[in-house]
């Protein structure tokens, strides 16, 4: 390939990136500006002028996503033999590699989760140990160590982080823990970035043969670095500065693990004389978007380092924020909103629901299993570690034997034979109703169906192939199905349309942001998420966390002091209906069992009226004349049958036996259009029954 072809396409500014090609390089990157081209095109150009050697290049990031990206377009540049890898994945390949000079034993097992040893320790310590302590001390032990904090420095620190133990406390859990990993013979993620920096910085003949090895090195995402990183990447260097760092300081979202935007705010003074280039120019956002980024990050002290994004795209609506009595409501309304949408043409792929605390994911993944909308969990272990997705493979690999070379299928029809192979683990085209376990086993098979869709594999064999190729990197499918995700998880990404609710002081901020820097990385947070919408943003919030809650919450303070900046105007607010138009709510208590009385706390609960442990009370021969009728209509509008109702609205319906349309659309799962559809006739159905 033609270096100058490299530079064809690129900005001014990421022009400036790609011929920047000696010393240190400083690159800030704004959201959506073209940063992965920037620097993919930066290497390539490199290696085809001569001036970067491919073997002694390496490119590191944080997640196996964005390498596998950097390495599928360095390729189709050109840019063979350049390694991009994680931080982890870099540091673990030469520890293993170094082993055999390191220690007179067998290279250790590394735990691919803290928890089992974590709980072990805090029982150790007459702590409880259960899911939600497990998960925070953990995440305070992977902080302390990769700031350099063993048992004893950590029982004395003084820190702001709000650590879930006493100090004196947490080091006694730390100091168990890792005794246990010694016992075991065991290690975890951080040992091994803290071994390999141990070694570089001990062992003068390894680091020379490192440093051999690397020349040039790339660091994406460099705001996220964490101290222990930054020592290990100063060890590759040496006394060296071939260096190029992206980042942007408006995206510091991971403090709570570590990372310091320092590292790069500081790179010109810890690399005197390095070139800076600054990435402005936004081809993700449409300006409305773009205006409202501005706005937040520039309301607050993170300003100061922060690039103001100029969009690139054409004008789009305005993002509007929306209230809501309770979760309840904006959960059904966000969902009636999601169907409007891939009605319209949008695909579910392209449409993304993001929140700020996990929690929240219960309400919203209800409504839009309600209204029969597919989607995709953000957040849970790797794709590729799925015990259903292993299994998968597995089959596939022996029907790709058992086809045999003679018989290999055309392009066309690999999709066909993998669906065929996968219906014995029970896939179906029909999405399950339900949530959880059963729904996540559906949207991993449902992946892979779409990647040999996607694949262009001419055989099954080619395709297991493809799908090892992946698997290797993690590189994990995208899902037709519409994204539910954290901001933290969302990171990275983009949707044609985002929808980011709980927009409540208390959540965004959250409630225990309590110092300037806690809250100014809460801000970030929302800067995140505005940028991750290209075309469309609904923000909203509810005053109350349940129908007839006490209506305590006030929109995010984030949001409200954007009307005082000069220049940005404020995002329209409206009043949401929760998906009722037209029909006037009256406050309710929170919804209770009708046969013990307590608070119903799941969205399936109060769907059907009552606890799970309490006992059903319909007629069996009513629900299942009920799934009669729901076939019969399903089959005259060849839809799968849970469009029509869900089981937990039949049962409900079967439960409560309403008698007039105001009681029947009541019931969660009867919305305007299914009460126009088939009120009436559910209305005569149980006037004959009763």
């Amino acid at each position: 390939m033609d270096p100058a072809s490299v530079l064809e396409g690129l900005d001014d500014e990421q022009r400036a990136v790609a011929e920047s090609l000696e010393g240190p390089l400083m690159v800030l990157a704004g959201a959506g500006t073209g940063k992965t081209r920037a620097i993919t095109h930066r290497i390539a150009y490199g290696v085809l002028t001569g001036a970067h050697d491919p073997r002694r290049t390496l490119a590191v990031t944080f997640t196996n996503r964005a390498a596998g990206e950097l390495r599928t377009r360095l390729r189709s540049l050109g840019a063979d033999g350049v390694q991009a890898r994680t931080f982890h994945a870099a540091a673990l390949r030469q520890l293993r590699y170094f082993w055999p000079r390191i220690s007179d034993r067998a290279f250790p097992d590394l735990m691919p989760s803290k928890a089992a040893l974590v709980a072990s320790a805090l029982s150790a310590n007459d702590l409880s140990p259960d899911t939600s302590l497990v998960r925070d001390v953990s995440g305070d032990i992977e902080w302390a160590r990769v700031n350099f904090l063993d048992q004893h420095s950590l029982a004395s620190t003084s820190t702001t982080r709000a650590l879930s133990l006493e100090p004196p406390v947490l080091a006694r859990v730390l100091g168990d823990y890792e005794q246990a990993k010694s016992d075991r013979g065991v290690i975890d993620f951080e040992d091994v970035m803290l071994v390999l920096v141990g070694a570089l910085s001990t062992d003068d003949s390894i680091a020379r043969e490192v440093r051999t090895a690397y020349r040039w090195l790339t660091v994406d995402e460099y705001q996220d670095v964490n101290p222990v990183q930054h020592t290990l990447l100063k060890l590759w260097l040496g006394d060296r500065d071939d260096l190029c760092v992206v980042g942007d300081p408006s995206q510091t979202i991971y403090s709570f693990t570590g990372a310091r935007s320092s590292y790069l705010i500081d790179f010109p003074q810890e690399f005197i004389g390095a070139t800076t280039v600054r990435l402005v120019r936004c081809y993700r956002c449409a300006p409305e978007i773009v205006e409202l980024a501005n706005g937040v990050i520039h309301a607050g002290t993170s300003s100061r380092n922060a690039v103001t994004l100029t969009s690139q795209r054409p004008s789009s609506a305005a993002p509007e924020v929306t209230v809501f009595d309770d979760d309840v409501s904006e959960a059904s309304a966000v969902a009636a909103k999601i169907k409007a949408s891939i009605d319209s043409g949008v695909r579910p792929r392209d449409i993304a629901v993001l929140y700020r605390i996990n929690a929240q994911q219960v309400e919203i993944e209800s409504a839009l299993a309600q209204a029969a909308i597919p989607m995709t969990l953000r957040g849970s272990e790797r794709f590729f570690e799925r015990g259903e997705v292993r299994e998968a493979i597995t089959r596939l690999r022996g029907a790709a034997r058992a086809v045999g070379a003679e018989d290999a299928s055309s392009a066309s029809d690999v999709a066909r034979a993998v669906a065929d192979v996968l219906s014995a683990m029970g896939w179906s085209n029909e999405q399950p109703t339900t949530t959880g376990a059963v729904r996540e086993r559906w949207e991993s098979l449902a992946a892979i169906v779409e990647l040999a869709r996607e694949s262009g594999a001419a055989d099954l064999a080619a395709f297991v192939s493809f799908l090892d190729d992946r698997a290797a990197v993690q590189f994990a499918p995208v899902a037709d199905g519409v994204t539910l995700a954290s901001i933290h998880s969302a990171k990275g990404l983009e949707w044609r349309e985002v929808f980011l609710i709980g927009c409540s002081d208390g959540l965004i901020p959250l409630q225990h942001a309590e110092t300037a820097e806690q809250l100014e990385e809460e801000r970030r947070l929302l800067y995140v998420a505005v940028t991750r919408a290209e075309r469309a943003l609904h923000l909203s919030w509810a005053r109350a966390r349940q129908p007839g809650g006490r209506a305590t919450r006030q929109i995010s303070r984030f949001l409200l002091r954007l009307a005082a900046l000069p220049g940005v105007d404020q995002p329209s607010v409206r009043r949401g209906d929760g998906g009722r138009a037209g029909k006037k709510r009256t406050r309710r208590g929170p919804a209770t069992c009708r046969t013990c009385g307590k608070a119903l706390v799941t969205a399936g609960e109060r769907t059907i009226g009552r606890c799970q442990v309490c006992p059903a009370t319909f007629d069996e021969g009513f629900l299942e004349e009920l799934k009669d009728w729901r076939l019969e209509h399903a089959r005259n509008r060849s839809v799968p049958a849970y469009v029509v109702f869900t089981d937990a609205t039949l049962i409900a319906i079967a439960e409560q036996l309403p008698t007039d349309a105001d009681s029947l659309s009541a019931i969660p799962g009867v919305g305007p259009s299914k009460l126009e559809l088939y009120g009436e006739e559910i209305v005569d159905l149980v006037r004959t029954r009763t």
